[in-house]
């Protein structure tokens, strides 16, 4: 397929510098479904990409359209600020008896406002009001969102650049594996927390991604984070974890610190809660730390109706009966098999991953991002991560069918091949 890229001079012309996603596909995208998008040209696109781990269950889902289109019909509520709606309680009582109770896990539940970043910024202020202290520890190439809270505690220094002013009560420790293995974990962190001329303020909180998305798709190992929980409640800190692109299935049970066996004090949500891909987010908390006064933390679009409808749908249609997970690790199989073959063949790449979140990583950081502009011309979206854009990234739908995986696997391939150096 050959892609003449469209006239986008509106875009250009109007449009602030800061758009991103649409340098690396220059296509006007017009229809989508499932795991495709079609472009106003008639071109077709297998996606791997997903929203950015939005679209966990595809483009315009005929279960979640189904639905959302009945409750507009009927002229349900579409903004309720947090106002009790039927559609609000629909979802809380479906969130309840399908994901929490069935896990033993004790949150309650707080709509922070639409994006992940609100999740983050709402865990922060929450952690801090409950322990009265300033600092929370992050870790090396974290990812938690753009504003001024999240990005204190996000590693990479273009996106921390952005903010124009410093960040500050954030301190970043090695995240797993960031010393190859030379370093017993948390040996560092344990002795600043120690010492008393470490200069290190006692923290309220650590957050961590147990995958590192944006980060390079860096792997937290079970143990890792057993012990990070563990040493959390030595020394009196919550535990934040940041499930919003890695949380909704993407690694393979619906929270990805569930493999972990861990049980996070505070746990942020967004991009796939949703399930269509409508704005979305949670901060969900243990009880005892629901100490938030009335208003304290608030928002104008908390109260998105339409998405509380399609999420309920999405919990009932894929978490009821257990079987997503296990086809999220089937499908995850299918990629590593496919990976490891490729870096079998080419020896300046590895791969490493979980579910169906899979980072190829390249020695030259330059060849990544020809490997994914190659796929799109023919015809796969896909997106580069890491401090040095050094990663494909591969994060397709979990509703994708075997035979798309394999198509789109097929052209990774054949993109790492025809850019060979």
């Amino acid at each position: 397929m050959t892609i003449t890229p469209p006239a986008l001079s509106v875009f250009e012309s109007l449009e602030s510098e800061v758009r991103s996603y649409c340098r690396s596909w220059p296509a006007v995208f017009d229809r989508a479904q499932g795991a495709r998008l079609t472009d106003e040209d008639g071109h077709s696109y297998l996606d791997f990409f997903a929203g950015a781990g939005s679209l966990n269950y595809g483009h315009n889902n005929p279960v979640l359209k189904r639905a959302l289109i009945d409750y507009i019909e009927r002229d349900g509520i579409t903004h309720g600020l947090d106002m009790a709606t039927t559609a609000k309680r629909a979802f809380l009582e479906t969130f309840e008896n399908v994901i929490l109770r069935p896990r033993d896990l004790p949150y309650k539940v707080m709509f922070p406002g639409p994006t992940g970043t609100n999740a983050v910024e709402s865990a922060l202020k929450l952690a801090r009001k409950v322990k009265g202290r300033e600092s929370v520890v992050s870790f090396t190439n974290a990812f938690h969102g753009m504003s001024l809270g999240s990005l204190a505690v996000t590693g990479n220094a273009f996106k921390r650049a952005g903010a124009g002013i410093p960040l500050v009560h954030g301190t970043p420790m090695p995240f797993d594996n960031y010393f190859d293995g030379q370093v017993p974990d948390f040996l560092w962190f344990e002795r600043l927390l120690e010492d008393q001329g470490s200069g290190l303020n006692k923290p309220a909180a650590v957050i961590v991604e147990t995958v590192q998305g944006e980060g390079g798709i860096n792997v937290a190992r079970a143990e890792w984070l057993r012990a990070l929980q563990d040493l959390c409640h030595r020394q009196d800190m919550l535990l934040i974890v940041d499930d919003i692109q890695m949380g909704c299935g993407r690694t393979g049970g619906f929270f990805s610190f569930e493999e972990a066996g861990i049980v996070p004090d505070i746990v942020t949500l967004s991009k796939s809660i949703s399930g269509y891909g409508l704005p979305m987010s949670l901060c969900l908390f243990k009880g005892e730390l629901d100490i938030w006064e009335p208003g304290e933390h608030n928002g104008t679009f908390r109260g998105n109706n339409p998405a509380f409808v399609t999420a309920a749908a999405t919990l009932d249609a894929y978490w009821a009966d257990g079987q997503m997970e296990k086809q999220t690790l089937a499908r995850g199989q299918q990629v590593e098999q496919t990976l490891l073959a490729i870096c079998g063949e080419e020896a300046t790449a590895q791969f490493r991953g979980r579910g169906l979140v899979w980072g190829l990583e390249f020695t030259d950081p330059a060849r990544a991002s020809a490997v994914c502009a190659r796929a799109f011309e023919l015809g796969l979206l896909l997106e580069t991560s890491g401090p040095q854009s050094e990663v494909v990234k591969l994060l397709p739908p979990l509703t994708i069918t075997p035979e798309e995986l394999d198509e789109g696997l097929r052209t990774l391939a054949r993109s790492v091949r025809e850019t060979t150096a």
